[in-house]
């Protein structure tokens, strides 16, 4: 994707930004470091800023000549459990804490749209909302801000997101209309049986041969409950319970995930969940808890925002990906106003920028910074928010 040399002149100011933040990662609710930063930048460019909302949140608000219509932009701010081992310069300084998943170049990018917007304010018809949003990683800072009344304070129309992503190439975006990122829930069981010696078996409730049914029978749900042509998974990643090798198991813990794409799919699966248990219960004279977390509901992008946001960009840039199976509190914005989220390339071999997401030697080109400013000006120039600059000169390809 080309780069106009007005927003390559922005390079440098990104890089400085990008390397500030990245040193000091901040985990969900606790990005005070991070605000602080935010707020900073924001009010030294002359955008209105609020601050403290869910806690930690950002809001900068740039007013447009005619008012009509907001558009908000959100980055998440925080960072992850992760030891960073990049050996780069710039590397965290928080031990223990990583922005392994590119969230400094998210919150990068917004301050540079800042930045570009009021140096063109003269052009800018419509208000902009700069949204930084905590805890994405978890609890979920998304709901927590529309809680506070974002959406009807800022009078926001409509929302864009981005996610930097190491499975596209650097100088490319992708996304796709509809369902694109899956729904999640989380739950843990408890298996309650009756411990007893190995010898004596028939004198105890075993809650290992339960548990062992209970995961065997999880996995027919996506198999033989639900339509082939759906997406969906049951994951159990951790199981525990017994004291030692002659001692038949009283107590079986379990915990889980669950993704689908449609709520429908998910609900039935929660459903069958339940039937399976009652009938485990019943055949081996145990009782089991069930406790389920619904967490992040489905990245569905807007129809119409995504076909203006493909005209925008050029067809020729944009990679039409299938649904992905992670999932993203972007999605709470999306149940309220029409929104659209794509991902960043950042893949970039010669770099070694090929490592996932959450990784400890995660890193993106910086160049990608750019990038994902071009994009959201040649959104908003397409959809008539900011007028084009005819004598944009072109700086790079």
């Amino acid at each position: 994707m080309s780069i106009e040399r007005n927003i390559a002149a922005l390079g440098e100011e990104l890089r400085k930004i990008a390397r500030d933040l990245h040193q000091i990662p901040e985990s969900g609710f606790e990005e005070y470091k991070t605000s602080a930063y935010i707020i900073e930048k924001l009010k030294s460019i002359g955008v209105e800023v609020y601050s403290g909302i869910a806690q930690t949140g950002v809001i900068g608000l740039l007013r447009g000549s005619e008012n009509k219509e907001t558009i908000a932009f959100r980055a998440d701010m925080d960072a992850l459990s992760v030891e960073e081992k990049t050996n780069l310069p710039y590397a965290s300084k928080h031990s223990g804490m990583m922005h392994a998943c590119g969230h400094d170049a998210h919150m990068t990018i917004l301050l540079g749209l800042a930045k570009y917007l009021v140096e063109h304010r003269k052009n800018l018809k419509q208000n902009i909302v700069f949204l930084f949003q905590p805890a994405e990683e978890g609890p979920g800072g998304a709901e927590p801000m529309i809680q506070a009344g974002v959406l009807e304070q800022f009078h926001i129309d409509k929302i864009l997101g981005l996610h930097v992503f190491p499975e596209v190439d650097a100088g490319r975006v992708a996304a796709r209309p509809g369902p694109m990122m899956a729904q999640a829930g989380e739950f843990d069981i408890l298996i309650k049986g009756r411990s007893g010696h190995g010898a004596i078996p028939h004198m105890a409730k075993d809650a290992i041969v339960a548990a062992a049914t209970l995961v065997s029978s999880f996995q027919s749900i996506v198999s033989r409950s639900i339509d082939p042509m759906e997406g969906a998974i049951v994951t159990i990643g951790k199981m525990w319970g017994g004291e030692r090798r002659n001692i038949i198991a009283g107590e079986v813990h379990l915990e889980g995930t669950v993704r689908a794409f449609r709520e429908e799919v998910f609900e039935n699966i929660k459903r069958r969940m339940k039937l399976i248990i009652q009938g485990i219960e019943t055949a081996y004279e145990c009782s089991i808890e069930l406790v389920f977390r619904d967490m992040y509901p489905a990245v569905t992008n807007d129809e119409k925002l995504f076909e203006d946001f493909v005209e925008a960009v050029g067809k020729e840039h944009v990679d039409v990906i299938a649904p992905q199976m992670i999932a993203e509190d972007f999605s709470y914005f999306q149940k309220e106003i029409p929104g659209l989220f794509f991902f960043l390339g950042v893949k970039n071999e010669k770099l070694n920028c090929i490592y996932p997401l959450h990784n400890c030697l995660f890193q993106y080109p910086e160049e990608t910074l750019m990038t994902g400013l071009q994009v959201y000006i040649q959104y908003l120039r397409h959809v008539g928010v900011v007028a084009p600059e005819p004598d944009a000169e072109i700086f790079a390809g």
